[in-house]
């Protein structure tokens, strides 16, 4: 039996059960993926400082994100095909969130619906928007999240057109996805897969199907999603949303100072430094790099978080040490989910807490709170 001790040990574990096609979908990025492996790397190249003798009882990681109460600045971010990744899989991911006391984010490319969520959990979740030229079914989608409670709405700025990922293109990623031989062969050496996507019937996009005008089956949807992603997205369809929501509003994809201040002036109540994970423009900074220069211009206008590369809880408290209040874990809770199911999920969240608790305890805190950039080697992190 694998014991799994690292976020490592989940991704390994899950290249092995989920088809090539879903897995590479999740653990890829555009072109070079230059931008996806700095997003991790510059990390690795900050360095903590160790201090001894220090009283590290009572320790706690507790926090909030956008007023709400979370056991560590850590949410699930959205991500699209959740649920090709295990069958039902957003709804196994918000479970997990939820009992352990994080917010989880449900994607507009998720499989499971709005409904679905608010139907199999109790605490409210936050819902993801991608920007379509179709406003009418836009309204609606806002109007639904409403409906089932959600906290939160995270606006994602960064997609308005998308970039090319090699692998998809390869693996013949489409909706529906092309049933290639190569893609049956692989298929056939997925058991477990096969048998949980037997037993549900969440196949397609939930959020989508039966729900937008036209768009009736996955065939309908390729031809109305082609078509859809808005590359006329600006700061006045922002108010739009703003404005339609009327509840707590982050801006997702945010890289660049002068954006950062833009969204200052929306009158948002986060933004997301991000770059996609790297799936979008190649050769764009890394998001723990990009951090600081936006903290310093507007982080005390608004709550700075940060998404990308974040593997452990390390990461989660570097990204805290250089100003952001809140990250978003992707990749790390896919590994999770792909590799064991919702218990994946869970492990996931359990190896960074405890990561985040004892290595904040070994550089001389006991409180999230008391974390600054005064725990990082100087000259060893981007200012």
């Amino acid at each position: 039996m694998t014991v799994i001790t690292t976020i490592e040990d989940l991704r390994v574990l899950a290249q092995k059960r989920v088809p090539r096609m879903f897995y590479d979908y999740a653990d890829s990025g555009s072109w070079t993926e230059s931008t996806y492996r700095a997003n991790e790397a510059d990390f690795q190249k900050i360095k903590l400082r160790q201090r001894v003798a220090v009283n590290m009882e009572n320790r706690s990681t507790a926090t909030k994100m956008v007023g709400q109460d979370v056991k560590m600045p850590v949410c699930i971010a959205p991500v699209g095909l959740t649920g090709m990744q295990s069958a039902d899989g957003e709804i196994k991911a918000a479970k997990a969130a939820e009992k352990f006391g994080i917010p989880f984010t449900l994607s507009t490319m998720s499989i499971c619906s709005i409904e679905d969520i608010a139907q199999n959990t109790q605490a409210p979740f936050w819902f993801q928007l991608y920007m379509m030229r179709d406003r009418e079914a836009m309204a609606a989608m806002i109007e639904r999240a409403r409906q089932a409670r959600c906290s939160a709405l995270v606006l994602t700025l960064d997609l308005q057109v998308i970039g090319q990922r090699h692998k998809d293109l390869k693996n013949g990623l489409t909706a529906p996805p092309r049933p290639t031989v190569a893609n049956l062969i692989n298929l056939m050496t997925k058991p477990r897969w096969c048998l949980g996507m037997a037993g549900t019937r969440r196949h397609s996009f939930g959020n989508l199907v039966g729900h937008v005008k036209a768009v009736t089956d996955m065939k309908s949807l390729a031809s109305w999603t082609n078509e859809q992603f808005d590359p006329r997205l600006s700061w006045p369809d922002v108010a739009w949303v703003k404005e339609r929501w009327g509840g707590k509003l982050i801006l997702k994809g945010i890289q660049d100072v002068e954006d950062a201040r833009l969204a200052v002036q929306s009158g948002a109540d986060a933004i997301v430094v991000s770059n996609h994970g790297g799936r979008q423009l190649d050769g764009a900074q890394s998001s723990i790099e990009a951090l600081p220069a936006i903290v310093a211009a507007v982080g005390d206008q608004i709550e700075v978080w940060m998404d990308g590369g974040i593997r452990s809880g390390q990461d989660v408290l570097k990204a805290w040490a250089l100003g952001a209040r809140g990250t978003m874990i992707g990749r790390a809770m896919v590994y999770g989910l792909g590799a064991m199911g919702e218990a994946g999920v869970t492990k996931a969240l359990q190896i960074i807490h405890k990561e985040l608790d004892i290595t904040m305890a070994f550089c001389g805190r006991t409180h999230i709170a008391d974390v600054d950039r005064s725990i990082l080697l100087p000259g060893t992190f981007p200012t």
